[in-house]
């Protein structure tokens, strides 16, 4: 068997290359943990934080609480006073509205003028009469068409 069957274009898996490979892995391993420990520790800053913003704002929720608890009771306390007051004052501004009351005389139309005359009413007993039977459907069967067409009838 000759030697120079056996090819020499792949390299020959050594234990030394892995375990170098397995050294660089590491390394990058340990690089990326490093880089994790200080993300989480800004992190757990900002956590602190927010915490504390937490704190104070739910303070101040409960001050803004019991003063508008407060501001409530003295709003009820105004509202029902004002009743009070408007009750003990309303029979003087009902006196007060009778003696300063304005009379006016009820206004009649002056009717001298002659374009200012008073007119009677239209007289609308002709049109009920004419159209007593229902409405009118057609002019030519209308009382108004019983002469010719193009004659107008005479005005009653």
């Amino acid at each position: 068997m000759s030697f120079s069957l056996i090819s020499r274009t792949k390299p020959k898996h050594r234990a030394a290359d892995a375990v170098a490979n397995l050294r660089d892995e590491n390394r990058r391993l340990l690089a990326q943990l490093v880089g994790a420990h200080g993300h989480i520790a800004v992190q757990e800053r900002q956590l602190a934080d927010v915490r504390a913003k937490q704190t104070e704002a739910e303070q101040v929720v409960v001050c803004l609480d019991a003063d508008l608890d407060e501001r409530t009771v003295e709003l009820d306390q105004a509202q029902a006073e004002i009743r009070q007051l408007h009750a003990q004052l309303a029979p003087y501004l009902a006196a007060d509205a009778n003696a300063n009351a304005i009379t006016v005389p009820p206004a009649e139309r002056d009717t001298t003028a002659v374009e200012d005359q008073a007119t009677a009413p239209i007289n609308t007993r002709e049109l009920h009469a004419r159209f007593a039977a229902g409405p009118v459907v057609s002019l030519h069967h209308s009382p108004q068409a019983a002469g010719p067409a193009h004659i107008p009838a005479p005005a009653a």
